[in-house]
């Protein structure tokens, strides 16, 4: 890993400036769609922060905020399929329109954990917004709502997407360069 972060992309597939345009056409989709009604946010943790609290800013709308972890990476590069809850909503969703906000959906076992454990929790609707989407390695099949950008199967960092809880701070979308992962222990 170099000192510098973005030594270690091989290239960038969504710009800051595409991040910032699209999140801000999402968020005037989802005031359309919410109109009257107030939006409970559930952020995973970690990877959807930046996507999650952009989107809210960029929402005139009454929006409340709350998070929980899940993990089903470790530090590999590719998903386990086991899905564990780490951390917990702080307030029910009963009655609520919720949306989750998550970074990356691939497989979708995530997402559908997700949607199966909130949607017991009686919320007034449930519906995802994912910053990312490869549809390519999907191996369940999960609804997402509002998709910012559809990328291809290639491993991708930055905008809070890490790579062994690195990288989460560039300001894009990047493709890890192999070397990086490969030298790891």
């Amino acid at each position: 890993m170099n000192m510098n972060p973005h030594e270690d992309v091989a290239e960038v597939l969504v710009t800051a400036e595409e991040i910032a345009r699209r999140t801000e056409e999402l968020a005037r989709t989802l005031e359309r769609d919410y109109a009257g009604r107030p939006l409970k946010m559930v952020c995973i943790l970690k990877g959807a922060v930046p996507f999650a609290a952009d989107l809210m800013r960029a929402m005139n709308h009454p929006v409340a905020l709350d998070f929980m972890a899940v993990s089903s990476y470790g530090a590999s590069t590719k998903s386990s399929g086991v899905v564990r809850l780490l951390n917990d909503l702080d307030e029910s969703i009963e009655g609520q329109d919720v949306l989750i906000v998550e970074d990356i959906v691939d497989t979708g076992l995530t997402l559908k954990y997700l949607r199966e454990n909130l949607s017991a929790r009686g919320p007034r609707s449930l519906r995802v917004a994912v910053l990312l989407d490869k549809r390519e390695r999907r191996l369940v099949d999960v609804e997402v709502e509002y998709v910012g950008f559809r990328i291809p199967d290639r491993f991708v960092v930055g905008y809070g997407l890490d790579y062994a809880g690195f990288y989460r701070n560039l300001p894009y979308v990047g493709v890890l360069k192999p070397s990086v992962y490969e030298e790891a222990p």
